[in-house]
């Protein structure tokens, strides 16, 4: 009987011992993922967003001084398109031609978007490298898209969740607000048409000169214009899907 029974007090011993190192693993565990989940939530936001607001600052310095852009091309002269009335609510106006930046060089800030109804006012950077753009905060230009003030189809991605997470509330914008786009060389203020809540994350047609989603043909556009796309996933904290925000050119204001 005290075999047994020592053999008992040390199984139970042992299962004691188990189970005390098996939990504080979890706990180890358990505190590592609360520390990666606060990182991504709180301090890449904390992070990219100041990055953000320094690279604003510093591009509104540069152009204050009227010094050109390090690493632009020479600027080319926009066409001054004819009056039309788009498709939906905003309406493309005539324009007198003013300077457009040539293009940037790759992971370059070199213009701000502003949503007033976002309070957003962030740098735009060529390219949507996540490293090199959309994790510092900023908004990415889909190269191969058109520029600011170009006829065709000017081209944005941005994080919706985490690093600054620049366009976590574009679901808030609606017909008719205004998107401003400032370069070293003009103003550009868009209005917002037409919303496509969720589309695939490789529908390529939303980001075409002629924008019209491939999934939802009901989505888009019919012919040129003076195009914006704003796009990020959804829903929020996934990359499955896309949301796709619209707008149309309606002024061009020259800088100076």
């Amino acid at each position: 009987m005290r075999v047994v029974q020592h053999r008992d007090r040390r199984r139970r011993a042992r299962w004691r011992r188990g189970l005390w190192g098996g939990g504080e693993v979890l706990v180890t565990v358990g505190a590592v993922l609360m520390l990666l989940v606060v990182h991504q939530l709180w301090w890449t936001n904390r992070e990219a967003r100041q990055g953000a607001e320094r690279k604003v600052a510093a591009l509104e310095k540069e152009w204050g001084s009227g010094s050109p852009a390090s690493g632009d091309a020479p600027a080319a002269s926009a066409p001054a398109p004819a009056a039309t009335r788009a498709p939906g609510r905003a309406r493309q106006r005539s324009y007198t031609p003013v300077l457009v930046p040539g293009r940037p060089r790759r992971s370059q800030a070199y213009a701000v978007l502003t949503i007033p109804r976002l309070h957003l006012r962030v740098p735009v950077a060529e390219g949507v490298s996540k490293p090199d753009v959309l994790n510092r905060g900023y908004v990415g230009h889909y190269r191969g898209t058109q520029q600011p003030g170009q006829a065709g189809n000017f081209a944005l991605a941005g994080h919706r969740n985490t690093h600054g997470e620049p366009f976590r509330y574009l679901p808030r914008l609606r017909p008719e607000d205004t998107l401003q786009v400032e370069t070293e060389a003009a103003t550009y203020t868009y209005a917002v048409d037409k919303i496509l809540p969720q589309t695939s994350s490789r529908d390529a047609g939303v980001v075409r000169p002629v924008p019209r989603s491939l999934v939802r043909p009901s989505y888009g556009y019919d012919r040129p214009g003076y195009y914006i796309t704003l796009t990020t996933c959804t829903p929020e904290f996934t990359s499955r899907y896309r949301m796709v925000v619209w707008g149309k050119l309606v002024s061009m204001r020259p800088r100076g």
